[in-house]
């Protein structure tokens, strides 16, 4: 076969395979209409998967992207709960499970007034190809209700989480669906719900939940695994450039878990990170942020960042959070939300010099702010691989309660590294074998796909 066969094969191959994703992603935006965040995560990793199919075409055949698009099962359901003052509130709950081609599903639980059911899919499709890249065995889904933790009381808090688990409990099971926290979930919302779930199951079913507490089930090395867990992405992703954190100049939007815990473990790595922020604003601290500072104010006092100066009165404090992106650094961790770096907060990093990015929360980079890092040779983690930490850790926590076991702080940690490693030399391999070296949105959406679409394959049309 001559050469110029074989490039009209390619060319026809590569064609037929654009087709069926344009396709595909037509029939996603008219099914879902208004479903912005959804469409979003849906195009970013439909965009990686052109090459597989170009490449792999058995994989449309099997008709993997129809099958992977739809949830199995999407529930909604109300929460009525009653607030201190007696009165009735109603709010609104959601499960997606979404695929359980390699385990039972397993995902978060976010309480926060933006919850709807395209943030809640958004977030359960990309958990798909996220838990597949940890190589452990879970399936991708996610929940949450549109229910404000902020200036509620125990007592509320309580009321509306038994209330939501009442609901839940019917649908989730160590073999079934396994959630966690996420945004206004963590160990106060998750002991509440497992012992709601306990009260009405009559049975002590420890892997039900992750995220537990220490004394009932819980995993050491939890509470830090996001955090940590994005640090060694990027820091391997550094290495292999010559670079560390060693030295660097660091910026971490967020003040909650998983931007806590970046900081803590880049500070570790010889960093010096000179500023975070809260949902109203941001601190810059050029000698470097006093993180026993930032803990005592958000874990334990539950305040707000700007209180920061009032102890540190030589830091600054600025209102709005976007203006972050603006202070020059070398490595840039969004770790707070969806889409809070836009394409113009990327365009002043890259004009500052920004050596790297990456993504502590989940989708926090526009579209548009991916492309103008990939097209400045800007070293970027991706969210579903760089933020899989907690998810990892959330598995070795249901591999401990299965063998009735708790393992020191230091084994999880060592399981995580190696585990953040694979992660990162999987998405390298990935993007070099289908010719896109060095893109690791590319190569994570790629690695993660292929080991849930093969396992698709063999399960049968199900």
């Amino acid at each position: 076969m001559n050469m110029h066969t074989m490039e009209e094969i390619k060319n026809n191959e590569t064609q037929a395979a654009l087709d069926y994703v344009t396709n595909i992603f037509e029939v996603v935006k008219s099914r879902n209409p208004h479903e912005y965040e959804f469409h979003q995560a849906v195009e970013e990793i439909f965009d990686s998967l052109i090459p597989v199919f170009s490449k792999k075409p058995h994989y449309m055949k099997h008709g993997i992207l129809e099958r992977l698009v739809e949830p199995e099962r999407m529930i909604t359901f109300r929460v009525p709960w009653t607030d201190d003052k007696g009165n009735v509130q109603v709010n609104r709950g959601f499960r997606v499970q979404y695929n359980s081609a390699i385990g039972p599903y397993k995902g978060g639980i976010r309480f926060h007034p933006t919850v709807n059911a395209s943030i809640i899919k958004f977030l359960g499709f990309e958990q798909i190809l996220k838990n597949s890249l940890t190589g452990q065995p879970i399936g991708g889904g996610k929940g949450g209700a549109d229910f404000d933790p902020k200036h509620k009381s125990d007592g509320e808090i309580m009321r509306f989480t038994q209330s939501f688990m009442t609901e839940l409990c019917k649908y989730i099971g160590p073999d079934i669906d396994v959630p966690a926290g996420d945004i206004g979930v963590g160990a106060r919302e998750i002991g509440y719900m497992f012992g709601q779930y306990k009260r009405i199951r009559g049975a002590y079913e420890a892997g039900v939940l992750t995220g537990k507490g220490i004394g009932y089930g819980g995993s050491l090395a939890r509470t830090e695994a996001t955090g940590y867990g994005t640090i060694y992405f990027v820091e391997e992703m550094l290495k292999d450039k010559g670079l560390s954190f060693k030295g660097s100049t660091v910026i971490v939007s967020g003040s909650g878990n998983v931007s806590i815990y970046a900081m803590e473990k880049a500070i570790q790595l010889g960093a010096k990170v000179v500023a975070c922020s809260d949902s109203n604003g941001y601190i810059f601290d050029e000698n470097g942020i006093c993180l026993e500072t930032v803990k005592q104010l958000k874990e334990v006092e539950e305040k707000r960042i700007a209180e920061y100066i009032n102890i540190h009165p030589y830091a600054q404090y600025v209102e709005g959070c976007e203006g972050i992106w603006s202070i020059p650094c070398d490595i840039a961790l969004p770790c707070a939300t969806q889409n809070e770096l836009n394409e113009c907060a990327a365009t002043i990093l890259v004009a500052n010099g920004v050596k790297a990015i990456g993504e502590g929360a989940n989708m926090p980079s526009t579209l548009a702010a991916i492309d103008i890092f990939l097209k400045n040779n800007i070293l970027f983690a991706p969210a579903k691989a760089a933020n899989a930490g907690g998810v990892s850790v959330s598995s070795l926590e249901m591999a401990q309660n299965s063998a009735r076991l708790s393992w020191p702080f230091e084994k999880v940690d060592k399981k995580l590294q190696v585990i953040m490693k694979n992660i990162y030399k999987n998405s390298v391999k990935a993007a070099e074998e289908y010719g896109y070296p060095g893109n690791l949105v590319l190569g994570a959406n790629i690695a993660g796909f292929i080991r849930v679409a093969d396992a698709m394959i063999v399960q049968g049309i199900v």
